[in-house]
């Protein structure tokens, strides 16, 4: 027994060699204390939005340590004040917006990666730094240029105006080129022996093995949309039935001004759903990533 044991230490496989010495754990713990704390601090600014919603105007005036993440008297009157505005056709812009961005993203987005990483054409090299050098540009750059276009197209207030310009970005280009690449070249070889063609190659076996990078590209796609502003208030010109969640708020704050419950309320209406989008995918990612592997 003895001599098994001082193999498996001397081969690094034993439970010996797998101990961690008590200056390693302590820094370990210490490690993980500091995580919760910063990760506790993050999260404070949330818990006292949601918090202030449930209060009067009068006591959110008065601020204590007391009531400042949780009222002494909660009430939802705040939510039923954002409810009886127009938040619910905005609710609704927001995911309808956020739909089409992660529809035209995943398809083009993905073919355009895929052309990138996996096929030659002329220009190929060419097309793809271009591309790379809108990455450089500021978007604040381009606003007036898609204002002008959107105007000449006649698309300002409409629906397209806040979503045709955002159905391709060239970071999800980039995403998924970079992902593709890393495919093996003779996984397609041996489906194109078999005689797939290329689209039945791309459908049954490249985009299964895409899916962490998809899920990536959603979310970012989500995140993207949702918290958009700029754009939807210059491509709407005011028109309320367009607006989307954040320029709602925008528009709550100038008309309530410092009724801090009834803006806490619309947002934290307008933080849930992305938070709980975030988390749903966010398994997902990790889940796919976890188990990788070739599949097809």
């Amino acid at each position: 027994m003895s001599t098994i044991l001082k193999r498996s230490q001397k081969q690094g496989t034993g439970p010996v060699a797998g101990s961690k010495s008590p200056a390693e754990r302590a820094i370990q713990v210490v490690a993980v204390a500091i995580l919760v704390f910063v990760a506790l601090l993050m999260f404070v600014p949330f818990v006292f939005s949601i918090a202030t919603s449930f209060k009067t105007s009068p006591e959110a005036a008065q601020l204590s340590f007391g009531n400042m993440f949780w009222p002494d008297a909660p009430t939802t009157a705040a939510y039923q004040t954002a409810f009886d505005s127009n938040i619910q056709r905005w609710f609704f812009n927001s995911v309808f917006i956020a739909l089409i961005w992660i529809g035209g993203r995943a398809i083009m987005d993905t073919m355009a990666g895929y052309a990138f990483a996996k096929m030659e054409f002329p220009g190929r090299k060419f097309l793809f730094l271009l591309i790379l050098g809108t990455m450089m540009v500021p978007g604040i750059v381009t606003v007036i240029p898609k204002f002008i276009l959107l105007d000449d197209l006649g698309l300002l207030n409409t629906y397209g105006a806040l979503t045709i310009p955002f159905l391709a970005d060239a970071f999800g280009i980039f995403l998924m080129k970079q992902f593709f690449e890393s495919i093996p070249k003779d996984l397609e070889e041996a489906a194109r022996i078999d005689g797939a063609s290329r689209y039945q190659i791309f459908r049954q076996i490249v985009l299964p093995n895409a899916i962490p990078a998809i899920t990536a590209l959603t979310i970012f796609s989500f995140q993207g949309s949702w918290n958009s502003f700029l754009e939807p208030v210059l491509f709407t010109v005011g028109s309320a039935d367009l607006y989307t969640l954040p320029v709602g708020l925008a528009n709550f704050r100038a008309q309530f001004n410092t009724n801090w419950p009834v803006l806490m309320a619309i947002a934290v209406i307008t933080t849930v759903p992305m938070a709980l989008f975030f988390m749903v995918f966010q398994r997902y990612f990790i889940a796919s990533n976890v188990s990788s592997g070739i599949k097809g």
